[in-house]
């Protein structure tokens, strides 16, 4: 049915994690001015709640909020699919092929021929599902930022330097920074360990390998395997840098001391010196390709931050290849006996893959600047969420808002969708810390709440540059895919989005793992005992016969064990506190509910009880969390065709976002969607 278009320029501003109630609480002590005025001149609920989808947690979410279906209907319903048959194995995702439902912005480009941008959206964009020249993709291929798909060049480094070290040293994958608030590496011989495997998390794999990753086994997880571990684990190369008097430059400051540190996957040496300033005080390092160049090709000062700085990295044949990282002086001890360094990892530049067409690449660096790379850095130690994790993640949202506002002043689109990942990328670093636990005895509680609302203030001056668009005709609509709780109690207890839980499962009598010699479990599952299993998150499978090849269960004892899992699962109560896990659990015909079920569910769905959910992806998306947050997305609306200061009562569902954006701009909605347009918030 063709309709009136009430506006001609729409831009979603998705901000992944997203939680209305800590924004809302946030905006009303005034700490929100753009949100706040955004609301003054749109419309939203009171609480700023938008009801999500089910299961709370990215690659569903982001494809519910562009095709208007919920997951069971477009079946991307986890991080990763579980094949029905073989159930040992997964696939990634953030593959817009998996996905059975249109989205909205193919309905723009082909039907409507309007100029349509879809920017880095985690929910079925990449590779993009429409022919049309009017369409245009960034990435998708997943969440934390563009081109992370794309395997760094070179991983993080941390260079201590101190005058104690005999001689300088290449430490390879090493994982252990001290927390705390104190300097990051005030001992770093002791609290640098040698010999971690760097990216050794399956999650952590197969992110890295994006959209191109196949089908692979899962893994089987252990309490320091969960997401919040794998997620939050730093991981770098160490450099133990011996500081000695600087000698054989061809150009050196007097009194100025020297050091070696290693790049390019330790392949490569370079020389840098610690140099006084008039005073005597040690205050800046600088850094050289060889003692023999004229001139540095970095300088640092203590506490700077140098972004997107260019550099190179040798590859294997020795060729320099060109990248960009970022250069942080974290410490400087004034006499110059010690300092402490991190370069981030290498994104390489020139990489092209994710954006379509490939010359969008090249006007996005020509006139914003190449795209960043953040510091992945430990969440545990206040030092590095303040002084890096947060000021590079200011560096990411700078650089992406020029991007989009380059784009709507110079008229390229008429509709972007676009997803900023700020919030949900510090949140699984350092958001379970605003709460004062048992296993995080050195966590400070109060200072990781003020990280949290650093964070928000830093969203909302990204907001902020949106605004003027407001009175250029544009409609703006701020939504996000979940919330980030902090939970109450910590711990694994039940489904791990990336592999098999089993403790739960085990100890009711479910899930049995092979022993070894000695009768310990190894990780491996004995099917052949196995009735059950608990994977990704919120999904059980019975090992079924005829269905899955190990299968033990026949099917028609199916649904009585059903029901016995279902019953133990409300039984099940936690062994410290004593209180129940597990707030709903119903069959795969019965997740409809949810807006689940179908093949990609498993035969039982599950969610936690509130207090027991981890950030996210395992909670009802209503349930609240530790400080003042939730798992609720959010909404607000502004602009033409939206309503001026307007309060709604409605439950908005985040399947109604997209056939709103279709009945403002005059198109039909998608061919799958099962929402319905937000009527009370449209002007006419």
């Amino acid at each position: 049915m063709k309709q009136k278009a009430l506006t001609e320029k729409v831009i979603v501003l998705g901000v992944d994690g997203f939680d209305p109630r800590l924004a809302k609480k946030f905006m009303d002590q005034g700490k929100m001015p753009a949100l706040k005025e955004f609301t003054r001149k749109g419309s939203a609920r009171e609480d700023l709640v938008l009801l999500g989808a089910m299961p709370t947690v990215t690659p569903p979410l982001w494809t519910t909020l562009a095709t208007g279906a919920n997951p069971g209907t477009h079946g991307i319903t986890c991080f990763f699919a579980s094949d029905p048959v073989n159930i040992d194995t997964m696939y990634y995702n953030l593959d817009s092929r998996k996905s059975k439902a249109e989205p909205l912005w193919n309905v723009f480009a082909e039907e409507a021929g309007k100029k349509t941008l879809v920017w880095h959206w985690p929910g079925s964009s990449w590779p993009p599902t429409s022919d049309s020249p009017n369409l245009h993709v960034v990435d998708g291929t997943q969440p934390s930022g563009i081109n992370n798909g794309i395997p760094f060049l070179d991983i993080l480094k941390v260079i201590t330097g101190s005058e104690k070290i005999a001689s300088s040293q290449y430490l390879p994958n090493t994982s252990h920074v001290a927390p705390g608030q104190g300097c990051i590496i005030d001992n770093a011989a002791d609290l640098m360990e040698e010999g971690a495997q760097a990216e050794t998390s399956v999650f952590r794999k197969v992110i890295a390998a994006g959209n191109n990753a196949k089908g692979f086994q899962f893994s089987i997880t252990e309490q320091d395997e969960c997401e919040i571990e794998a997620l939050g684990n730093m991981i770098c190369d160490t450099i133990k840098a011996a500081i000695k008097p600087a000698e054989g430059w061809a150009q050196a400051p007097a009194q100025a001391k020297e050091f070696t540190f290693f790049v390019s996957n330790g392949l490569e040496r370079r020389p840098g010196l610690i140099v006084p300033n008039e005073l005597g005080v040690y205050d800046t390092i600088q850094l050289y390709k060889s003692k023999k160049a004229s001139a540095s090709y970095l300088t640092l000062k203590k506490g700077e931050i140098c972004f997107d700085v260019s550099d190179t990295v040798k590859n294997d044949e020795g060729a320099d290849v060109p990248c960009n990282r970022n250069y942080q002086l974290l410490d400087l001890a004034e006499d110059g006996s010690k300092f402490n360094i991190i370069i981030n990892n290498a994104s390489q530049v020139g990489r092209d893959d994710y954006f379509h067409p490939k010359s969008l690449y090249k006007e996005v660096v020509e006139n914003i600047g190449n795209v960043p790379v953040n510091f992945r850095v430990n969440g545990s130690n206040e030092v590095l969420v303040r002084e890096t994790m947060l000021p590079s993640w200011d560096n990411y949202c700078a650089w992406q808002a020029a991007c989009l506002t380059y784009f709507m002043k110079h008229d390229k689109y008429d509709i972007i969708f676009s997803h900023l990942h700020n919030l949900d990328g510090v949140g699984h670093y350092f958001w379970h810390y605003a709460c004062k636990q048992e296993e995080w005895k050195d966590n400070n509680e109060l200072a990781y709440q003020q990280f949290q609302e650093e964070a928000y203030c830093q969203t909302d001056r990204y907001l902020s540059q949106f605004l003027p668009f407001l009175d250029q005709g544009w409609t703006i609509i701020i939504t996000s895919d979940h919330g980030l709780l902090t939970q109450e109690y910590h711990g694994v207890i039940l489904g791990e989005i990336h592999g098999v839980n089993v403790p739960v499962m085990a100890e009711l009598g479910y899930t049995v793992m092979v022993k070894d010699e000695n009768g310990n479990d190894t990780k491996e599952i004995d099917w052949t005992k196995t009735r059950a299993i608990a994977i990704r998150g919120d999904h059980i499978y019975i090992n079924l016969k005829g269905r899955n090849p190990h299968g033990i269960v026949d099917p028609a004892d199916k649904y009585e064990l059903e029901t016995q899992i279902i019953s133990d699962l409300y039984n099940y109560r936690d062994p410290h506190s004593g209180r129940r896990v597990i707030s709903v659990a119903v069959r795969n015909k019965d997740a409809v509910h949810f807006g689940m079920g179908g093949e990609q569910c498993g035969d039982i769905v599950y969610f936690t009880e509130e207090g027991f959910n981890k950030i996210h992806a395992d909670s009802l998306s209503t349930q609240w969390g530790y400080a003042d947050t939730s798992v609720s997305p959010i909404f607000v609306a502004a602009g033409r065709g939206i309503k001026e200061n307007c309060v709604t009562e409605r439950v908005i569902r985040q399947a109604d976002v997209a056939p709103t954006i279709a009945l403002l701009t005059g198109v039909r909605v998608p061919a799958q969607c099962e929402g319905a347009p937000i009527y009370q918030i449209i002007s006419e």
